[in-house]
Formats: structure tokens, C-alpha cells, sequence
């Protein structure tokens, strides 16, 4: 294997998106469209002809490089074919020396057990949509089948198209005490939600109250037979309605007898987790990765 490292700058982009659109891992956070927006910066290693490829999203601080993962980009990683343990590790081996501190997400089919290159284990939840509507709506629990019924009963209705904006405004409130996310990286994912959009690749829904209020909301991205939940906006008034389950219910109908995977992008958070498991979808898992080779003198370094 003849893995080369290079910087964005060299990358033929044209290459690196055919690869992420054959590979069996493929994802929609791996395109250099999406990288270029999302990433504050991002080099590549490279097997071969764009055979097998890795983004490498990095950031200085101190004058020190490191690897992290970037806001709506939970998994990137390795991607091509038949991807195997010594593959893997040869590519982890091959992240220029430069990058003292690593603290990214790979994908579910990056994970193997390296000697050299421990990794943790995250937690997502999806959902395969290919069934009829009747027989996936037999695997919601009892209580996300009386939230469906009450928000409809309560008079909350679904509306598709809703301004991404509108989105955006409630995810941002409801988590401005805790998020890190930034201003900044909002403004690029909504330029690129737009750029998608155009493109047939993403939608937003919306459930809103009898008297107008927008009670839940998301922005859907779609790539590899996969549709990602990607942002969600709620109001705290949606909380008790039952909003957010008729959303997703909206989106399971409508989807429904497709050769589409819901993926829920996450989530170690235990409630979340156990909201996506009561409609039918199941565990996978990714690994993580947290490497320092700082010096003694840095270890306080955070990014």
C-alpha cells in the first residue's frame, strides 16, 4: 500500500468524490464540498489513485496542530472498499507527525481492535425504512404511539419546506447554555444546507401548534441511501405535545417500503437514545480517538 499525505490545496476533488460516492462506507460528511464548509481546515492521506482516502480536519492553537471533529460531521474516517483492520491502522500510522493531539470520530466500518491505536466506542441508532408503513410503526412503543396521537388530536400539523432559518433559530436557543457550537458554524451549515438543497439532497420539516407556533423541527440531509436527522429545533412548549414524535412518524410514513436508512446521528446521551430506540432502530457503533503525543510541557493543551 502506498498511502501519501496532501494538503487540501492538492487535492483533486473531483477524485475524492468519486471515491466517497463508491465506497461502501460512504458518507455525506466525507465530501470535499462538505468539508470544505464545515472544517476549519482539512488535508487528506491517500491510497494509491483515491482508492482508499482520509480526511484529516485540523486546527492550530498555540502553534500546535491537532485533528478534531467538526460541528455536523459525526463520523468521517476511512473510506473505500473492503476496509480492513491493517488498512486501518496503516492509514493512523501514516497522520504526519505534525498533528500533536487527535480527538476525531471515524466510521462504523473503521472499527477493528488495533494494538497501537486504542479506540472508545459511540453509540448512533438507525433505522431501515424498506418495510411498510404498518409494519414499522409496530415496533414504536406504546407511549411514542399515545405522543403521536395526542399531538394530532391537539390540532399539530406537519409542514415540509419550512425555512431552514426557522430551524437553525430553535436549535440555537435551546441549547446556546450548553452548546459550543458558534454562530460561525452555523452560518456555514446553513450555506451549506442551501447549497444541498439545491441540489435534491435535503428538506426541512416542521410541526406546528393550532395557533401557528413551530413546536419541533429539522433539517434532513439525504446521500448513500442514508437520511440524516441532522439538526433538530424544538420549543419547549413542544415538549408535552408530542411534537417531535409526529415528526419523525411524518418522515417514517412518507418513507416508508424505500430502500432508505434512517440515521439518527447519535446518541450517548441516554434519554436520546432510548427516544430513537422506542421507534424500532437498533445500535451502531463507531469508534472515537484521542491520541497525544503533546510534550510534557503542553499537556494542559485543550482545543
Amino acid at each position: 500500500m502506498k498511502i501519501h499525505y496532501q494538503p487540501q490545496n492538492n487535492i483533486d476533488k473531483k477524485k475524492w468524490d468519486h471515491c466517497i460516492d463508491t465506497s461502501s462506507n460512504g458518507l455525506i460528511y466525507a465530501y470535499s464540498f462538505y468539508l470544505d464548509r464545515m472544517s476549519k481546515n482539512w488535508d487528506a492521506l491517500i491510497l494509491d489513485d483515491y482508492n482508499i482516502v482520509m480526511p484529516l480536519t485540523w486546527n492550530r492553537k498555540y502553534s500546535i496542530h491537532y485533528l478534531y471533529q467538526p460541528f455536523f460531521c459525526a463520523q468521517l474516517g476511512i473510506f473505500g472498499n473492503n476496509i480492513n483492520a491493517e488498512i486501518v491502522s496503516s492509514f493512523l500510522e501514516h497522520i504526519p507527525s505534525k498533528f500533536k493531539y487527535w480527538d476525531f470520530y471515524l466510521n462504523r466500518n473503521n472499527f477493528f481492535t488495533l494494538n497501537d491505536f486504542p479506540f472508545y466506542e459511540r453509540s448512533n441508532y438507525v433505522l431501515p425504512l424498506k418495510e411498510s408503513y404498518e409494519y414499522l410503526s409496530g415496533k414504536y412503543t406504546q407511549n411514542h404511539l399515545r405522543n403521536i396521537y395526542k399531538a394530532i388530536q391537539q390540532g399539530n400539523r406537519l409542514k415540509k419546506g419550512i425555512p431552514i432559518s426557522d430551524v437553525i433559530a430553535l436549535a440555537q436557543e435551546q441549547s446556546k447554555s450548553f452548546s459550543p457550537i458558534t454562530k460561525k458554524d452555523y452560518r456555514n451549515f446553513l450555506a451549506l444546507f442551501e447549497m444541498i438543497k439545491q441540489e435534491g439532497m435535503a428538506e426541512t420539516y416542521g410541526v406546528s401548534s393550532k395557533e401557528n407556533q413551530l413546536l419541533a423541527s429539522c433539517a434532513w440531509i439525504f446521500s448513500h441511501n442514508r437520511a440524516y436527522y441532522i439538526l433538530v429545533g424544538n420549543h419547549p412548549a413542544g415538549r408535552t405535545s408530542g411534537a417531535s414524535h409526529l415528526l419523525i412518524d411524518q418522515f417514517i410514513k412518507e418513507h416508508a417500503g424505500e430502500d432508505l436508512l434512517l440515521d439518527f446521528e447519535g446518541s450517548n446521551v441516554r434519554s436520546l437514545a432510548f427516544f430513537y430506540k422506542s421507534f424500532g432502530a437498533t445500535l451502531e457503533k463507531y469508534p472515537g480517538i484521542t491520541f497525544n503525543k503533546l510534550p510534557s510541557i503542553a499537556k494542559l493543551f485543550r482545543k
